[in-house]
């Protein structure tokens, strides 16, 4: 009988030193996860109550984040801009609903805000009937789907900012093409906005789900390929909620700091 012994490049693959990050998710708390979150998506929705109805009032002179060629992301597109009320709340609805709503969202908000369940291997610490999502206000979060469609018609506006932005009547007067750091800032959080969106699991069923066989359905194989592109962008879902998060913050606070004379933008004109 031959006798099979571990060479010792394998017992050293099986008892591999455990990397640094691997020790810190062993060792951490269990609730250093849910604390981040509360303090990041509380601090978020803070904000956004701030920068657009207490910073940029109605009727105010900079009721709307805006310089230059730059307009922020909470207030395009801009609607009624002279209201009685702030033009945000026109636009910030259907984003704001469509992150409350996200599934990936509903495990953050639900382990964070609610404790419900606070962290894996931890028991509930509410003992009530579980009624899933059938029950207001939870029930709410069925909206999801719907406030895709408002989702990426804002998704298309902000595009268009940054086109404007890139091509801008100052640019016109001087050259073609407008350069500066806050095109960049807007180009990159459009599309950390584009991958969030469309890594979403509501438009990778749309593009591919409830089919039983492609090859039979109508257009079955092109909703295939769609539903590939975006699952292989779904599986990153979280870091782009998170990575789309700080980049419209940032493009708000940048683009507010322009219109407040706190520096000049730095830009070429092509």
């Amino acid at each position: 009988m031959t006798q099979i012994t571990a060479t010792p490049t394998a017992a050293h693959a099986q008892h591999a030193a455990p990397t640094l990050l691997q020790r810190f998710r062993r060792d951490q708390p269990w609730w250093l996860l849910p604390l981040t979150v509360v303090a990041v998506l509380g601090g978020f929705g803070l904000y956004v109550l701030w920068t657009a109805f207490i910073e940029s009032p109605p009727g105010s002179v900079n009721h709307v984040s805006e310089s230059g060629p730059y307009l922020s992301p909470f207030f395009s597109p801009t609607i009624w801009r002279n209201g009685p009320i702030s033009p945000a709340i026109f636009v910030l609805w259907s984003p704001l609903i469509f992150r409350a709503t996200c599934y990936y969202y509903r495990k953050a908000y639900y382990r964070s805000f609610f404790l419900d369940p606070p962290a894996c291997a931890l028991g509930e610490l509410r003992h009530r009937d579980y009624h899933g999502e059938s029950r207001f206000p939870m029930v709410l979060n069925n909206l999801h789907r719907y406030t895709l469609y408002a989702a990426l018609i804002i998704l298309g506006w902000l595009w268009y900012d940054v086109f404007r932005a890139f091509f801008s009547t100052e640019a016109a007067t001087s050259g073609h093409l407008w350069l500066g750091l806050g095109t960049g800032i807007m180009l990159v959080n459009v599309i950390l906005l584009t991958a969030y969106t469309f890594s979403c699991h509501s438009l990778r069923h749309l593009a591919g789900g409830g089919l039983d066989c492609y090859s039979t359905a109508r257009f079955g194989m092109a909703r295939n390929r769609a539903w590939r592109a975006l699952t292989r962008l779904n599986v990153n879902h979280p870091m782009w909620a998170w990575l789309s998060l700080f980049s419209v913050m940032l493009a708000d606070v940048y683009i507010r700091l322009l219109q407040h004379g706190v520096f000049i933008d730095p830009h070429i004109v092509l």
